[in-house]
């Protein structure tokens, strides 16, 4: 998921989620065009503006998968 800054750049394919659709949950895909947020990570996802200039919190990334995100540690 995409509540580390750490892993989001600048022309990353992501879905984000837009203030006006939390309470739905529609995703918006896109490319990162700028990051938002300046904190380390975020609780509810990075804030990004897509190139296409929607702006939202990161909800995936491109290619990972949520469970990849979530590693146990013993």
């Amino acid at each position: 998921m995409g509540k580390q800054r750490s892993r989001i750049k600048a022309g990353l394919k992501v879905a984000i989620v837009q203030k006006q659709h939390q309470r739905s949950g529609t995703l918006t895909a896109g490319i990162v065009k700028d990051i938002l947020t300046n904190a380390p990570s975020h609780p509810h996802g990075v804030k990004v503006r897509l190139e296409s200039g929607e702006v939202g919190r990161v909800k995936n990334i491109d290619g990972e998968d949520s469970s990849d995100s979530h590693q146990q540690r013993f």
